[in-house]
């Protein structure tokens, strides 16, 4: 809207995605940082009771019992308000993104919601594995869809890019692999929020890949093994707005956390950069860049599944990692919270650092 209006203007540096990045960056930012204390003494009285701690987590957990939840309502909607504020409106990409934050933002807030007024303990205290599946799975179809109309004609339809330039005609199975990236994306930021500030410490080293990967997308010649996607400059404010909103959650939701994201935030944001990197070709790159998070979700996935053929094998179920998912493990091995999270953040640094090498290279 106001880039728009500022280019009709003459305003032409406003042309520039970087300027359009850093200004819903800014606008993104500071809504967090101005109306976080009010939203977080909202939520506390809304709600009246905070998240209730789940029984398999460590007893460490139990002091956290009350502390208000849903705090990715205000990151939803400081994302929502700076995109649309600088993004293009004429330019699908950003409303494509914008809609995937919402669906499964809508997800997790039910979700949310019904654990906070259950007060249950039980892990399944939300919706049901089946129903949130299902609902992913609708989002998914509707997001594939979109996501395929802003490719340029020279890309076939229905594809995936590999590495060293390999363009993979999918055909319908492109609804498959989208399903796999967003809502694998989703899952997996969802089961890494489990400790204060830890998803958006290990989030936002992937969003500087999806940046990088985006004006290699956009400028021809920059990086030989990214497409030309001309209409995907309309993910610059967005992607902005998405960093300077994780940014501003983390201020308060750095240990101790006054408030915790929610499966609203955290299904949201893992939407989303599945989304975005759907958009940009950027599967596999973005995939490596999260394998914080891959690793994090596949522990909770070799735990279930061990225990599962251990115990039909057997009679009793064995475990690979003390708690799962992985953060859990090493917290019963007497590693403090802090220091989980400092050391999965450089972890990320790392992986994130692979994929930026990949995406030049490869």
């Amino acid at each position: 809207m106001l880039t728009d209006f500022l280019l009709n203007y003459g305003y032409d540096f406003f042309a520039s995605g970087w300027m359009q990045l850093g200004a819903a960056f800014g606008v993104s930012f500071l809504i967090m940082l101005v109306f976080g204390n009010s939203f977080i003494n909202y939520m506390r009285s809304w709600l009246q009771h905070g998240q209730p701690i789940s029984e398999n987590v460590p007893e460490s957990h139990l002091k956290k019992a009350g502390t208000p939840t849903m705090g990715g309502l205000l990151l939803l909607i400081s994302i929502i308000i700076s995109s649309i504020l600088f993004m293009k409106w004429s330019n699908p990409t950003g409303w494509i993104a914008l809609m995937s934050l919402v669906m499964f933002g809508v997800i997790g807030f039910f979700d949310d919601y019904k654990k906070v007024r259950s007060q249950s303990k039980k892990a399944a205290n939300g919706l049901s594995p089946k129903v949130r599946l299902i609902l992913e799975l609708l989002c998914v179809l509707v997001l594939a869809y979109f996501i395929n109309k802003t490719m340029p004609p020279y890309i076939p339809e229905f594809s995936v890019s590999l590495p060293f330039g390999i363009i993979l005609p999918l055909g319908l199975f492109y609804f498959i692999f989208a399903y796999f990236v967003i809502t694998g994306s989703a899952n997996a930021t969802n089961i890494t929020d489990g400790l204060d500030g830890m998803l958006s410490k290990i989030y936002m080293p992937v969003l500087i890949v999806l940046v990088v990967a985006l004006y290699g997308a956009t400028r021809i010649g920059f990086m030989d093994s990214v497409m030309f996607l001309p209409q995907a400059n309309g993910l610059y404010p967005v992607l902005g707005a998405a960093f300077g909103a994780v940014m501003g959650f983390l201020w308060f939701n750095s240990k101790p956390a006054a408030i915790f994201m929610g499966d609203v935030g955290s299904l949201a944001l893992g939407g989303f950069m599945g989304t975005v990197a759907m958009l940009l070709k950027s599967e596999i790159i973005m995939g490596i860049a999260a394998g914080m998070m891959v690793l994090i979700l596949m522990s909770s996935f070799i735990q279930t599944m061990y225990f599962k053929i251990t115990r039909k094998i057997t009679g009793t179920g064995k475990r690979v990692f003390k708690m799962a998912p992985l953060h859990h493990h090493f917290e019963l091995k007497g590693y403090s919270e802090s220091k989980i999270v400092e050391r999965f953040f450089i972890v990320s640094i790392l992986f994130s650092g692979l994929a930026l090498i990949l995406l030049k290279f490869a």
